[in-house]
Parts: structure tokens; sequence; C-alpha cells
């Protein structure tokens, strides 16, 4: 019981560790000009919206009259059928506990609330396509199609593929993409190898040796060696 709780913590630790890191590997690095989600008067229906929230970048699509169509990661709607309940805005807590359980859904909400406190940052992905955006009333029409619950997938299936399919007619996520090159870089340090080595010793010894903690280190140190 204590190895498999030991697990189980592991695994949270990791999942909250990527999600809470993507945020370094986003664009925001770009010089862009960013709005203040007040400044409402400026933004076009159709356009990409992004915002740094605490642990990452989000994205979402402006429709118009002050409503933005995001992909939202939620635990809550698994829980409740209570709109009332459903429909406030997404907390941090509600939105962790919605990508570990892979819930999530397309909603709308004002600029204020998909801010929630940020600076919004206007199309700036469309420099980084090589083919032009889509008109803004078909990016806005492909979004409102799209409202409603939907696969969620923290590095295959985001709230950023939602917006470049959307926008672009192909589903991207450049931080994916660079998330990956540095797990990539990672596996293929041999140094990765020996900590690795390490951990599973300490866990060894601290838990007793047994298959299910000799195991798993046994496994995870062959597979980064070999990978490396």
């Amino acid at each position: 019981m204590k190895s498999l709780l030991v697990g189980l913590m592991i695994f949270l630790f990791e999942k909250v560790f990527i999600f809470a890191n993507i945020q370094k590997f986003s664009l925001a690095k770009r010089k862009c000009k960013k709005r203040s989600s007040s400044d409402i008067g400026t933004l076009k229906r159709g356009d990409l919206l992004q915002v740094s929230r605490t642990l990452f970048v989000h994205f979402g699509i402006y429709l118009g009259n002050n409503k933005v169509a995001h992909l939202m990661p939620d635990i809550l709607p698994a829980l409740s059928d209570d709109k009332c309940l459903t429909e406030k805005v997404v907390t941090n807590k509600r939105l962790i506990l919605g990508v570990l359980a892979k819930v999530a859904s397309i909603r709308v909400d004002t600029v204020q609330d998909f801010a929630y406190g940020g600076s919004i940052v206007v199309n700036q992905m469309d420099s980084s396509f090589n083919s032009k955006p889509l008109p803004n009333e078909e990016v806005a029409q492909r979004a409102e199609k799209l409202v409603g619950a939907t696969s969620y997938s923290l590095l295959w299936d985001n709230c950023e593929h939602f917006v470049t399919y959307c926008r672009y007619g192909c589903p991207v996520s450049f931080q994916t993409d660079k998330f990956c090159e540095t797990v990539k870089k990672i596996i293929r340090d041999q140094r990765s190898v020996l900590t690795a080595a390490a951990l599973g010793m300490g866990l060894t010894l601290c838990l007793g040796a047994g298959p299910s903690t000799m195991l798993p280190s046994l496994l995870l140190t062959f597979t980064l060696w070999m990978a490396s």
C-alpha cells in the first residue's frame, strides 16, 4: 500500500510538473502588442487571443460582444450537471484536476473571465504560419460549431490546437513542440540515466526491495539508457 501511494504521488507530481512548465516553452518572448481585458473595442470577431495565466499560456477565439470561445480542462462537469456551477469561471484548481482527468470542454466566457487578470495578446501567431489566416468570420464560425464537451490531452489536444485549427485550418501547438524537443534532450543526456538509477536505488532503500519498487526503477533506467 505504501509503495502504491508513493507511485501515485510521483505520477501526480509529474503531471503537475509538466503542466506548470509548459509556459517556459511559449512564444511570449517575441515582441507583441498587449492589451488589457478592458480594451475590447479594438478586438475583431475571429481574432486569436492569448494570455499568460498562473501556470500556462492560454488561447481563445474572440466571437464579438465581449465573448471568447476557448478550450478549458475542467473537472467540475464530470462531477456535476448543475449549469449554475459549471458556467462559473474555471479556477486553476478545477483546471489542474481537469488536466489530470483529461476532461475538458470548449466554452464561451467573457473577455474578462478569459483573461483572468492577465494582459491579452492578439493574433501573435500569424507570423509563425506560412499561410494566411482564414477570414475572421470563418474563424469565429469554426469556434462556435465546436462549443461543447471535447476530448483533451495536455500535449496532443489542448487549447492551442483548438485556436490554430480555427484560425489556420491546422491544429498545431508550438508549446507542445518545444516541450517534446526538451524531453528529447533530457532523454539523450546520459546524466538522466544516472539520476534515474540513483532515484531507483533510493526508493528501494526506503521502501525495501520488491517487484513494486525494483521493476519500475530498472525499466526506467533501461529505457533511458537505450534511448540516450
